[in-house]
């Protein structure tokens, strides 16, 4: 199965899915704290350790998920990852929660 996404999406984009309503997971790759400190409504944390055991959680594997982090390096890595195991359709949150809160939602703390 290859890839029908580009590898990346940027925030604005991910806020028009979101805005939207459209069947996508938000996968959030960071630690607890982290998430506890800045998260975005409506994202599931699946710390990038944990992911390889949680496969199962994340739907079938043409389901589109876009996954963040801090700054998009962890999530880049898990978005490899995804796709390496048939999921097509993972795309990874360009600038991660630290473009989020400076582009769509100053309210998301940054650190």
């Amino acid at each position: 199965m290859s890839a029908t996404l580009p590898i990346e999406i940027d925030v604005t984009s991910v806020k028009e899915l979101l805005d939207a309503g459209s069947d996508f997971l938000l996968l959030d790759c960071r630690q607890p704290g982290e998430y506890q400190t800045a998260n975005i409504a409506g994202a599931t944390l699946i710390p990038m350790r944990e992911i390889p055991s949680k496969l199962a959680e994340l739907g079938t594997q043409d389901k589109h998920i876009v996954v963040h982090c801090h700054h998009g390096g962890r999530s880049l890595q898990v978005t490899h990852f995804l796709r390496n195991q048939g999921f097509a359709n993972v795309q990874n949150m360009s600038g991660g929660i630290d473009a989020w809160s400076q582009i769509i939602d100053p309210t998301v703390p940054r650190y």
